[in-house]
């Protein structure tokens, strides 16, 4: 089984400006995936897709090169995550290298462990579309969420008459950090969304941070600070 790890990082970002190579705790917020990508394979199969040069300068100090330059049609905020995937995909086959699988390992997810990917490829198979990372979420639709029906009252998400939240069915999100894609299904389903056999690794809420807001990125400080990654 040959797998490609991807690391997509555009330059442009709104709610952290630069925030791809901004410093977190005196290190590059990239090198964090980087790094960890390192610990399971060599640097000619790790793959930075980006459309930024001073991204790219950032990366060669970790003894990464950027295969390509993504275009601007994928770097733009209506770019899907699928398309960027297969774009990298149809690269690397169109210079004669296959791969059977892709570790996703996105940038604004900085904290993760190595028995986290070690269990996600436990998992996968190419029987299965992913192995995704998720965190179960505090916000359970079947006890707190609830819907506004047709004549204005909200209603339970989900019907169902429980009391304690303890009881309620575990619920998870989707957490961002680490995904194993079987590239046969990429290209079969045409999109992530769409994918049915999906096998999930779970991680605790303080590794499963993504940061879009400056609120993130301080409560990533705060984590680091306080040394709550056990």
């Amino acid at each position: 089984m040959k797998t490609l790890f991807l690391i997509p990082a555009r330059g442009g970002s709104k709610g952290v400006p630069g925030k791809n190579i901004k410093l977190l705790n005196n290190k590059p917020l990239i090198s964090y995936s980087i790094d960890f990508a390192k610990q399971f394979t060599t640097p000619e199969h790790i793959c930075v897709s980006t459309d930024d040069n001073t991204i790219i300068e950032t990366i060669k100090k970790e003894g990464i090169t950027a295969p390509f330059l993504r275009p601007d049609y994928l770097a733009s905020d209506t770019a899907t995550s699928y398309d960027v995937i297969l774009h990298a995909v149809n690269y690397y086959e169109s210079i004669n290298q296959f791969y059977d699988n892709i570790v996703l390992l996105q940038p604004t997810s900085p904290f993760r462990a190595m028995n986290h990917l070690k269990n996600a490829l436990t998992k996968y198979n190419s029987d299965i579309d992913a192995v995704v990372s998720v965190t179960e979420t505090k916000s359970n639709p079947y006890y707190i969420l609830f819907e506004e029906n047709k004549q204005g009252y909200l209603e339970k998400s989900k019907k169902l008459e429980i009391t304690r939240r303890q009881d309620a069915p575990k619920v998870y999100e989707l957490n961002g950090s680490i995904y194993v894609l079987n590239i046969a299904s990429l290209k079969r389903h045409k999109s992530i969304a769409n994918f049915k056999k999906l096998v999930k690794i779970e991680m605790s809420h303080y590794y499963s941070v993504d940061i879009d807001t400056m609120e993130d990125w301080m409560y990533c400080e705060f984590i680091i600070e306080k040394g709550l990654l056990k």
